[in-house]
């Protein structure tokens, strides 16, 4: 008996397991893999596939499809979590298949919820025998595989993306929970206007499983009137939903999808578009120190010397957090984005620091020209460091025409202030220098 196959009374398991659709024709939503004609619907419908991995958020339907294939197929069909198994009972599954295969001629599908939550060394106890057959492997994942699932065993197995479900589909979900007698709350004399189901639906975010959830909790939690009616509110659908459930993972894709975000959104000079994704990561639970250092970072590579200021900026954001903690201190953030936002924009930092990094790789080490190095012993000085030195500040304007770098790389220039900000009073200053170096004269 797999999982799937446990009897379970109504009061015995919460809405959202109750109501797992047990066919094709049940299931809401995924028509981009599962409508009609769509290879893996026909994979099911035939009972005839490889190793899938399928991937979505939390609530969209990965565990419900595996249900129905357990409930079509005339394979064995075995089941267990990442979260509780581990390569001990990846033996003995792997031990009955083979069993079955070559006793019975009866193939083994093996379905594991959260294969992310599998190290390499529990992913790779399986991939021999995918590859030859024993068993046919459905992994369910919220994770990009790309990050999460071995590659050789990703090259063997079809990957089919689960989306959010609309706020349409999930309309469809409650209102069949509401009028099924058999697994929902139809037995229930239950009254609630098609607002209140919009909010819940807005609110799951894509997530069936929060929207049931949510659902139950606000008809349980309604108390029937003198006929036995339950009149829920929108009030009662606020309370049971406080916060939207927010897709965020810290150490998942949709951490770097919205760090990326972030970053944009502030270098194309979008203060509404950063201060949301800023919310977004925040309400989230990332770290907000984290996240401040990606606005200091940001603060040198898309902003530089066209605003110095901005550096400071983000510092000081960072530093006010850290004093005032939570809730306070995101107002610091959310200014200093703003103002990262809003500034001037110059990446010629960044440019002329990778050309040097580059540089360096390429030529070593360079020797020091004699005239700049340090000579703080009679040899040295015997020895020519420091001799024919000129000191800028003896010069009018602090400045001297004289040679800095190695002799190999003279007139070598790695840094291109922009136009941007305060880059254009030092593109100026630059270019007067260089004037003065053609001319071979003192500032």
């Amino acid at each position: 008996m797999n999982l799937f196959e446990e009897k379970r009374g109504p009061l015995q398991a919460p809405l959202a397991d109750r109501m797992r659709p047990r066919t094709l024709a049940e299931l809401v939503g995924q028509d981009h893999i599962l409508g009609e004609g769509k290879i893996l619907r026909r994979a099911i419908e035939q009972d005839e596939f490889g190793s899938i991995i399928l991937w979505g958020p939390p609530g969209s339907g990965k565990t419900s499809l595996a249900q129905i294939i357990a409930n079509r197929t005339g394979a064995r069909f075995v089941s267990f979590s990442a979260v509780i198994s581990g390569v001990k009972e990846i033996r003995e599954v792997i031990a009955k298949a083979k069993h079955e295969r070559n006793y019975y001629n009866r193939r083994t599908i093996l379905f594991v919820d959260e294969i992310h939550r599998f190290n390499k060394a529990q992913q790779d106890a399986f991939l021999p025998h995918v590859e030859n057959g024993t068993i046919i492997l459905i992994g369910a994942t919220t994770e990009n595989p790309s990050f999460e699932v071995n590659s050789p065993l990703l090259s063997r197995s079809r990957v089919f993306v689960l989306n959010p479900l609309t706020e349409e589909e999930l309309g469809v979900i409650l209102r069949r929970a509401l009028s099924d007698k058999e697994r929902g709350l139809g037995n229930l004399k239950v009254e609630i206007a098609p607002s209140v189901l919009r909010h819940i639906a807005q609110m799951a975010d894509g997530d069936a499983r929060v929207a049931l959830n949510a659902l139950e909790m606000m008809v349980l939690m309604t108390p029937p009137n003198g006929g036995g009616l339950r009149h829920v509110t929108l009030d009662a659908a606020e309370e049971a939903m406080q916060k939207k459930a927010l897709l965020y993972d810290r150490q998942g894709e949709e951490h770097y999808n919205i760090i990326s975000a972030f970053h944009k959104s502030m270098r194309g000079s979008d203060p509404d578009a950063a201060l949301y994704w800023l919310a977004r990561m925040l309400e989230a639970g990332e770290d907000p120190l984290y996240v401040a250092r990606r606005m200091i970072r940001f603060a040198s590579e898309d902003i530089g010397n066209a605003d110095p200021r901005a550096l400071s900026v983000a510092i000081a954001a960072k530093d006010a957090f850290h004093f005032l903690g939570h809730p306070e201190g995101e107002l610091a953030l959310a200014q200093a984005a703003v103002y990262l936002a809003t500034a001037p924009k110059s990446n010629a930092i960044y440019v002329a620091y990778e050309k040097v990094k580059e540089e360096v790789q390429k030529t070593q080490n360079l020797p020091v020209p004699l005239h700049i190095r340090n000579a703080p012993t009679k040899l040295m000085t015997d020895l020519g460091y420091g001799r024919g030195y000129k000191y800028p500040h003896n010069f009018k304007g602090g400045y001297v025409v004289q040679d800095y770098l190695p002799e190999n790389l003279k007139g070598r220039r790695y840094y291109y202030p922009t136009d941007q900000g305060n880059e254009r009073k030092i593109k100026e200053r630059l270019e007067h220098w260089e004037r003065l170096k053609g001319k071979g004269q003192a500032g």
